[in-house]
């Protein structure tokens, strides 16, 4: 397998060269590639991004640390009207740089864009949705060489709730908070720890790496914009810079929606500064909205639950509608559903939640709040196979078939998923593209496919969307009609009776 190349906008160069102390997500992601000899390169455009610096002093040093990267060349002949045809309107210089940053990305110059620049990441996906995927914040650039070049066989435990007095507030994870918000340890002793409000961690060898702590409001008792009857606020929500490149961010909003939809809520609702990029686009991906300021400058984002059923709009496919009302998916008599065979082994990869072994093991005594060391319960996923079988448009309803298995359950269908998209990969290189910060797999489980032209590799991108409680066994699928005699072996699609059956069945916090 070809090693991974990556292109760092100007944001992520500064990050790493100006005089400040360099964030750990930063220095991770550089040590990781050094480690590894993955190439980094900045375009030559990045000079004049920085030249327009007002800080003379910092632009030349900016400038002068260019010269510690290989320098990608803009492609001879490369126009304005060219890059706004294929990128968007460039009304800014700063365009003009992203813009061309993209072509350089997408002529394969680099396979991976770093950046925390949200309207970069938003013009990347309204090109295509794989461009888009080839662009990383950089905690996510991180996680993407970890899984590549370090996997660890470590599973992934469960996010813990606590109280807040059983956290240790004194911990070097609130320096931040503390910097930002200097009232922050009395908040925390009047508010948190006081009126005993219930958190959410996740720690890392007895170390906090994430953190959310919550609030149950009303409408006539809220800072939401939007007033409603049942309200959850999320006070605190943070991740250790340490610890954002294995998507606890991610994996603690799949809680929060969770436990939203699960309890009825009316309305949820978070706060972010201007800074916090990466943190605004997963809420936006999600359906979140920003419905304006608080006194502190703080921008307010909400999303709405309700137990009612979806319905259809005729200005959003079907996937969009699931993810901006994740985790609830419409169910209608044009939507299809498929059932997806699963071997034990990329079951407990992929739904590491699910994975609870009857004899102890080496993890018997850890506690429930050990830190995730791969992103295997997130909310994206990706699945590789060569089933032949096809598979229906964004927003067809996937059923995950647990075949036999030497623990509990086997045979079963235990996890809900939403498509997203299915690629075929026809080597390696293009499968680790393809798979990109979404992938639990390490560089030789990749090469281990032998993707090629005559065997190409099925990608599937999907969204969890539940787990099955208590998992549909054999028995009841062949009650059902879903399975008649052996188990398929293969992808295959349901019957519009059966697929409202099985959804019905999984026992779904809404209604279908």
């Amino acid at each position: 397998m070809s090693q991974q190349s990556y292109l760092i906008d100007t944001n992520i160069l500064i990050g790493l060269e100006d005089h400040h102390q360099v964030e750990a997500a930063y220095a991770r992601f550089f040590n990781l590639a050094s480690a590894h000899k993955v190439d980094i390169f900045v375009h030559e455009v990045a000079a004049e991004d920085i030249k327009r610096d007002p800080n003379p002093q910092r632009r030349i040093i900016s400038l002068s640390k260019i010269r510690k990267y290989r320098v990608l060349k803009k492609r001879h002949g490369l126009t304005e009207p060219e890059l706004a045809d294929k990128y968007g309107a460039l009304r800014k210089p700063n365009d003009v740089v992203d813009a061309t940053l993209l072509n350089a990305l997408e002529s394969g110059a680099a396979d991976f864009l770093v950046t925390q620049d949200k309207g970069l990441h938003q013009r990347a996906q309204r090109r295509c949705a794989e461009l888009g995927r080839r662009v990383l914040f950089v905690g996510d650039a991180a996680d993407l060489l970890i899984q590549t070049y370090e996997p660890k066989e470590v599973p992934i435990r469960h996010v813990a709730e606590v109280m807040a007095h059983e956290i240790n507030h004194s911990d070097g994870f609130f320096n931040s908070l503390r910097e930002g918000y200097p009232e922050f340890d009395s908040w925390w002793a009047k508010k948190c720890v006081k009126e005993h409000r219930s958190c959410w961690v996740v720690y890392d060898d007895n170390t906090l790496a994430g953190l959310v702590v919550r609030k149950d409001e009303n409408g006539h008792d809220t800072d939401a914009v939007s007033k409603a009857g049942k309200v959850l606020k999320i006070c605190t929500f943070k991740v250790s810079p340490e610890k954002r490149g294995v998507k606890l961010g991610e994996l603690l909003l799949k809680q929060v929606l969770w436990y939203a939809q699960t309890n009825s809520y009316n309305l949820a609702y978070l706060t972010a500064y201007a800074d916090q990029t990466a943190l605004m686009d997963l809420l936006e991906f999600y359906g979140f909205t920003n419905a304006g300021r608080n006194l502190n400058g703080e921008y307010i984002y909400e999303r709405s639950f309700s137990i009612n059923a979806l319905r259809r709009s005729e200005d959003i496919c079907l996937f969009t509608l699931a993810r901006k009302n994740y985790p609830k998916f419409l169910v209608d008599n044009t939507v299809r559903g498929f059932g997806i065979p699963i071997k034990e082994s990329y079951h407990d990869t992929l739904y590491p939640d699910l994975w609870n072994p009857r004899q102890p093991d080496l993890f018997s005594d850890a506690s429930n709040t050990e830190a995730p060391s791969l992103p295997g319960n997130t909310i994206r996923k990706v699945y590789l196979c060569r089933a032949q079988s096809s598979l229906g448009p964004p927003g067809s309803i996937l059923f995950f078939y647990k075949g036999a298995s030497k623990e509990l359950p086997s045979q079963a269908m235990t996890a809900l998923g939403i498509l997203e998209s299915v690629m075929l990969a026809k080597s390696t290189k293009h499968l680790m593209l393809l798979t990109g910060g979404r992938s639990v797999y390490s560089e030789k489980e990749l090469d281990a496919w032998r993707a090629s032209e005559e065997r190409p590799v099925k990608v599937i991108n999907y969204l969890l969307v539940a787990y099955i409680k208590p998992p549909i066994s054999l028995d009841e699928l062949r009650d059902i009609g879903v399975v008649s005699g052996h188990p398929q072996q293969s992808i295959y699609e349901l019957r519009h009776d059966f697929l409202v059956k099985l959804v019905k069945r999984s026992n779904l916090e809404f209604q279908v």
